[in-house]
């Protein structure tokens, strides 16, 4: 069996690795959080945009532990089509997983209707959705996610050529499919039920480090046979190719977390136009002084007039 060297770096990919997966997940949730108090096209596109962030933060990651992966006695590369695949399965499963829960945890708001009355009794209630629904759509999405990223992972490493047979351990990748079911349920509850930027940084380090840790064990469960041979071997090194790209999706996302930090929140765009921008949130007409009869709903159109 070959020797493997999972940090041929030191300490420069784990912790690399690990600020990449924090910073995903700090973003995913900042998405999430807007894309909760939006509705229409502006919830599908905050939800885009997490899913994306978190996807590709899972993925750089993998690929920049990658870099300091060797093996004493073959020289290591990685199949480009495979690799972009896996990228691409990254961020769709989180994309579906996010959508899942996005979807399915209703705001007020937008038990709305048309209106703007506010409904009340059993019309709000069988508007808004229920606590197991809210359970179900976390427990399929935690469970579709956390599969999607396992594979993500495996997907990358079946990307490896070298000059061997690479072998698993299954009850070490077992544990590592757990820790990603886990991980991933945990960080789309975290996107649900965390609002302020102190809760969702130290939401961010949790998963960071649950992230890592499924790597990592992933990478525990590998052992390589290694079979010497002068034939070249097919496919680009790491820094022809999964540096490169690394750094790009890196760049994305920072430049993403600017692009999110400076963006106004909704109740501040809501307010500065009028409540009539794209995520305005639609409020109920004033009562009180303003309606001869206060408390009472009336349909559109249908409202009686005041007698003088």
């Amino acid at each position: 069996m070959g020797h493997l060297d999972h940090a041929a770096f030191g300490w420069l990919t784990p912790v690399l690795s690990y600020v990449m997966a924090c910073t995903g997940a700090a973003l995913g949730l900042r998405c999430t959080v807007r894309a909760l108090d939006s509705f229409g096209a502006a919830r599908r596109n905050w939800l885009l945009t997490g899913a994306s962030a978190i996807g590709t933060g899972i993925w750089t990651v993998h690929f920049i532990a990658m870099l300091g992966f060797t093996v004493v006695g073959t020289d290591v590369r990685y199949d480009v089509p495979p690799t972009l695949l896996s990228l691409a399965v990254a961020v769709l499963v989180v994309g579906t997983g996010v959508f899942a829960v996005g979807h399915g945890h209703g705001r007020p708001a937008e038990t709305l209707p048309a209106d703007g009355a506010a409904r009340t009794g059993t019309a709000a209630r069988a508007a808004a959705p229920s606590p197991r629904d809210h359970r179900m759509s976390l427990a399929v999405g935690g469970l579709t996610t956390g599969l999607g990223v396992a594979s993500m992972h495996y997907l990358g490493m079946a990307a490896l050529r070298l000059h061997g047979v690479v072998h698993y351990d299954p009850l070490l990748v077992a544990l590592s499919i757990g820790i990603a079911v886990v991980a991933a349920t945990a960080a789309l509850w975290a996107a649900l039920n965390i609002r302020t930027p102190a809760a969702v940084a130290a939401a961010s380090l949790v998963m960071g480090a649950a992230v890592s840790s499924m790597h990592y064990t992933g990478m525990a469960a590998v052992t390589v046979e290694v079979s010497p041979s002068a034939e070249p071997l097919t496919g680009a090194t790491a820094m022809q190719f999964i540096f490169p790209l690394a750094v790009g999706l890196g760049a994305y996302l920072f430049i993403t977390s600017a692009f999110v930090a400076l963006s106004p929140p909704v109740g501040d765009r809501a307010a500065r136009h009028g409540h009539s921008g794209p995520d305005a949130v639609p409020q109920p007409p004033p009562r009180g002084a303003t309606d001869p009869w206060p408390g009472e709903h009336h349909p559109p159109g249908r409202r009686p007039q005041p007698q003088p």
